[in-house]
């Protein structure tokens, strides 16, 4: 029997940590019959880091041949289907599913956490293309109610990066000081005036709790500057870390005491691994992570105009016991287990 082969669509191969997390996450979850083909903004790193097939998902020409040498197409994880930004991210995925299911491919939403879809035209583009799918799962309530309320049938688990397997980071082990991270990204909610209260924040945390800032751009492009500004700010105890090893960068929070993040893989990395996190929700997704496992935080729109409140409650955070027990850490991971039932389920001959 040939076997079964899969194009994997996401936002892959653009440098983004927690894309690829998901990445990694639905490799491990694959089964291991199905042989994936995966659409990347990198092939050639995407094909020398995990040792799979990959095309330049912005070739149509590569694109359609991916389709027509596969029987499975998989939306790979993630938000892909909202219109915060722009529109061109859901015309371009639905567009591909659209292809896929014309061509008679099996079909799969795989972890999906649908919107923000503010446009009609978007809602309406969303909902079709799902309406086609063999099977879907999403990673929140709110994504599930949404299709439940298109009367599209959807299975709910947390995200499958709760469940992704983790290496350790031995390089850590020369900081003998409590270590911290801090991952935050470009966006507009973070204006200039809340990146400058946020590092007098930061710097009145590290004074009083004597700690190393561990800064990690989960996509450099977009986040280093910030970094490096934090970094200049503190002067002292700080390092800045870019691991491109989505595994290594889960094991990276087995050392670390806190986590400080406004990337939604960010927290869930660090929560896996027993961190304590507090998050900055610049996006809905965000804030359903921090309702759903109880994680403290703020709404960046609604941040403290004083750097001492903040620290204050990073401070108190720092001093606590761990917010999520083992227990309730294994409930997730085995729940995240689910989106890999499904792969199960919906792919032919598996």
């Amino acid at each position: 029997m040939s076997p079964t082969r899969a194009v994997l669509c996401g936002y892959y191969g653009m440098g983004n940590a927690g894309d690829e997390a998901l990445l990694v996450s639905l490799l491990q979850m694959l089964p291991s019959s199905v042989t994936p083909i995966v659409l990347s903004g990198n092939p050639r790193a995407t094909k020398k880091q995990y040792g799979v097939a990959s095309c330049d998902r912005k070739s149509a020409f590569a694109v359609l041949n991916a389709l027509n040498q596969s029987q499975v197409f998989i939306w790979g994880g993630g938000s892909l289907m909202q219109d915060s930004t722009s529109i061109a991210s859901p015309i371009y995925y639905a567009g591909l599913m659209s292809l896929a299911q014309q061509r008679g491919l099996t079909t799969i939403a795989w972890a999906q956490g649908i919107g923000p879809l503010n446009k009609s035209g978007t809602r309406w583009l969303t909902k079709q293309v799902l309406l086609g799918c063999n099977a879907i799962s999403v990673r929140d309530t709110a994504s599930a109610e949404l299709l439940q309320s298109w009367q599209i049938e959807s299975i709910v688990a947390p995200d499958p990066v709760w469940a992704m397997e983790s290496k350790t980071l031995p390089e850590l082990d020369d900081i003998s000081k409590p270590k911290v991270a801090v991952v935050l990204r470009s966006h507009p909610l973070l204006s200039k005036n809340r990146l400058q209260t946020l590092t007098k924040a930061i710097k009145d945390f590290q004074a009083q709790t004597d700690s190393h800032i561990l800064l990690i751009p989960f996509q450099p492009t977009q986040d280093r500057a910030i970094a490096k500004s934090i970094s200049t700010a503190l002067g002292h105890h700080n390092s800045i870390l870019s691991i491109n090893d989505p595994k290594e960068l889960k094991g990276l929070f087995q050392q670390v005491k806190m986590a400080i993040g406004m990337r939604l893989h960010s927290l869930i990395l660090a929560a896996a691994e027993g961190c304590n996190c507090f998050a900055l929700s610049y996006d809905p997704k965000v804030s359903r992570l921090m309702s759903e496992v109880n994680l403290p935080g703020y709404e960046l729109a609604n941040l403290p105009d004083d750097p001492s409140l903040i620290s204050q409650a990073w401070i108190e955070l720092f001093h606590a016991p761990t917010k999520l027990s083992a227990v309730q850490i294994q409930s997730l991971v085995d729940r995240a287990s689910i989106h890999q039932q499904l792969l199960r389920k919906a792919i032919p001959n598996c």
